[in-house]
């Protein structure tokens, strides 16, 4: 089985050697296997849950939240409907952000389109 050191899982996963560490004391991942020499060795499995962990860490998944599903995984499939709910009100929350971004995104548009048309009326707003 194939692993990886600090410096491997960090370069092929775009975390820095901290925050892997950072999310082994976190409770976001489990203790990494060791070398004899001691040094941790990841496995392609810890990489997959890091992709993972980046991912809801990203679309704004709280540590906590992070935490828990990260805990799911590591007791079984057993889990899987508890995982599948608690992405799916993931899922709704990130949508939830898109849509409010799109709203603000067509604002910005508009104010740009305003400005660029010369228009000089005062939308009442800066």
């Amino acid at each position: 089985m194939e692993s990886y050191t600090i410096a491997e899982a960090s370069e092929r996963t775009g975390l820095t050697a901290h925050t892997l560490r950072y999310y082994e004391r976190a409770g976001l991942l489990a203790p990494p296997s060791r070398a004899t020499s001691g040094h941790r060795r990841y496995s392609e499995q810890d990489l997959g849950m890091l992709r993972i962990l980046t991912r809801l860490k990203a679309t704004g998944m709280s540590i906590a939240e992070m935490r828990r599903y990260a805990e799911l995984c590591r007791v079984g499939p057993q889990t899987y409907g508890t995982r599948r709910e608690m992405l799916e009100a993931h899922r709704q929350q990130v949508l939830d952000r898109i849509a409010a971004l799109q709203t603000d995104l067509e604002l910005i548009e508009s104010k740009i389109k305003h400005y660029a048309e010369g228009d000089t009326r005062d939308l009442a707003s800066p």
